[in-house]
């Protein structure tokens, strides 16, 4: 048995086939005319961007648009003219071929994004390499692996499962992918769990403990990977499968029916989405209504900040789409651990501490702020948009946005401009001072949305992606379910909605607690929402109330995470 990280959810069962790209020897070669190779680098990079569109279109057919993405923000980087510039310069200036160039810039950036601590970066230094190594293949003349007649029944192992390679995968003949690399966030993870494929990645040394047409099995929820398992094993293995199968069969009669709890609670079940296109996904798992929209993938992978009328358009379709449904979208929650070169956004030293979000926002309200709300306003004509306010720490933020959105509705109105005049405006509780002020912003918020990410990373001192401390970082923490608990009642006293759109939201050790806890609405990923309901239309919030008043008397989280698996199952 071999540990990985448990990236995508289900057992595959079959036969390992081996994929390695093709070795490029790429040497420093000196070239006659310097000005004749950048012509053939030119052609190769014009080559390189036209196979990368047909791989975004390919994607956007077999697995959908939010997916397809990924390669447009390979081609985001193909058009860099910074990038681009960089290896015409150095064809020029060091008289060498295209390959090294290609090379040398390249694995350059490639390790500025990979020694950033911001996981999303690193993620770019995977973008990087893997257009390095489609250019380089263009210019030598080499194919990329094709693994798009893979036969039926095979466990795709790879050192790394690049976008480019998985474009081509069949998931009717891909039983499981199996890597050596990555992490839950990586692209392979994404495409996979799009795909509904089971994987497992980080499995160290795998490619040298397993050969072509091995039996493997792989349990992509837990992280663990076998090859050649014993009869017994492999009868285990089979009929979770067959479980696993049978229980996502069953989740669909879910699709259509109310999420209302035995006892005749109605719970609001909504999806956290990153773009437009993020929507259809929500429609197909009978989502009900956006509870997060992260705006800030609007700002990325750019060369200039996005328009109004390019927000406007954004936020007019999710909520068009959506029909009436509620839209929570928050405003840009970014800071100085992003690079978006074109915001001129210093590097903090401490960037969940420093300048972002709300804090950021309110210092540029001209060319960040006062486009974005306008925009929100302006769609929210087409459909039942809220606007929520990330990372408020004082009343005075709030206020102060509140503000200048009361004066944009005043310069609407002079317009002649559509828009809801009684939206709503509400906040993210995801700070300590939030938290223990939260009976003062529920007088002034139209509604709360739970961030329990930072709501627990801030309350336990605790850097999330700090591995030494990780220990530290768990929602089950008493802390942080006494903070949850005030900031629902806190709410709920007042009248107003309360959410909660971080990952605790679709726990199914947490659900019982939220739920007694008195939580309205549950935001999650849109794969979720079905399997959520299910668990919420079976309980009674009257019922669970003694199952959280015992979990709340533990001192430990390692208690209370045991409490509630025992009464989980």
């Amino acid at each position: 048995m071999y540990q990985g990280t448990n990236a995508s959810s289900g057992i595959g069962i079959g036969t390992a086939v081996i994929v390695e790209e093709a070795e490029l020897v790429i040497k420093r070669e000196a070239v006659v005319d310097a000005e004749a190779e950048v012509k053939r680098f030119q052609d190769a990079l014009e080559q390189t961007m036209k196979d990368t569109e047909a791989l975004a279109a390919d994607l956007a057919t077999k697995v959908g648009e939010k997916e397809a993405e990924i390669m447009q923000g390979h081609l985001m980087l193909l058009m860099d003219p910074m990038l681009t510039g960089e290896i015409e310069n150095t064809i020029k200036n060091e008289v060498i071929c295209s390959e090294y160039a290609v090379e040398q810039v390249c694995t350059m950036y490639a390790d500025v994004f990979a020694a950033m601590e911001d996981e999303l970066m690193q993620q770019r230094a995977t973008d990087m390499r893997d257009i390095k190594t489609r250019m380089q293949q263009v210019l030598m003349g080499v194919s990329s692996v094709d693994i798009s007649a893979l036969p039926a029944g095979s466990i795709l192992v790879a050192k790394d499962l690049t976008p480019s390679m998985t474009a081509g995968i069949n998931p009717a003949h891909v039983a499981g992918i199996v890597t050596e690399l990555g992490g839950k966030t990586s692209h392979s993870a994404i495409l996979a769990r799009a795909l509904e494929i089971p994987a497992v990645v980080a499995v160290k040394d795998f490619m040298s403990l397993v050969k072509n047409g091995d039996q493997v099995i792989l349990d992509g929820s837990e992280g663990l990977v076998f090859v050649n398992p014993d009869e017994k094993t492999a009868a285990e293995y089979q009929e979770k499968r067959d479980c696993f199968l049978k229980e996502k069969k069953e989740l669909e009669q879910y699709i259509g029916k109310p999420t209302v709890t035995s006892d005749g609670v109605s719970i609001e079940l909504v999806a956290n989405i990153g773009k437009p296109e993020d929507v259809e996904k929500v429609l197909q798992y009978d989502g009900e209504g956006v509870g997060l929209f992260r705006t800030e993938f609007l700002f990325m992978d750019r060369t200039a900040m996005p328009t109004e009328e390019e927000q406007f358009e954004a936020y007019k379709e999710v909520a068009e789409k959506l029909a009436g449904k509620p839209v929570i979208i928050r405003t840009l929650d970014i800071g100085g651990d992003k690079e978006i070169p074109y915001m001129g956004l210093k590097k903090d030293e401490n960037p969940f501490l420093g300048y972002r979000a709300i804090r950021l926002c309110l210092d540029r309200k001209e060319d960040i702020y006062r486009p974005q709300l306008r925009a929100l306003l302006r769609a929210s004509a087409y459909g039942n948009i809220k606007i929520m306010i990330p990372m408020v720490t004082c009343i005075d933020e709030l206020r102060e946005a509140k503000a200048l959105i009361a004066e944009i509705k005043a310069e609407l109105d002079r317009e002649g401009i559509e828009y809801n005049r009684d939206i709503q405006v509400g906040i993210m509780v995801e700070t300590a001072a939030a938290s223990l002020m939260a009976d003062v912003f529920a007088k002034e918020a139209d509604f709360f949305s739970i961030g329990t990410n930072d709501l627990t990373q801030y309350t336990m001192s605790v850097d999330r992606g700090n591995d030494k401390i990780s220990y530290l970082y768990s929602t089950f923490n008493p802390a942080v379910l006494r903070s949850i608990k005030h900031i629902i009642a806190c709410g709920r006293e007042a009248g107003i909605m309360v959410g909660m759109c971080g990952e605790a939201a679709s726990d199914p050790m947490m659900i019982p607690l939220l739920l007694a806890f008195g939580l309205n609405e549950f935001s999650m990923s849109a794969s979720a929402i079905l399997r959520a309901r299910k668990l919420i239309t079976g309980y009674s919030t009257s019922e669970l109330q003694a199952v959280a008043d015992k979990a709340m008397s533990f001192a430990t989280a390692k208690e209370v995470e045991e409490y509630m698996k025992s009464f989980v199952g």
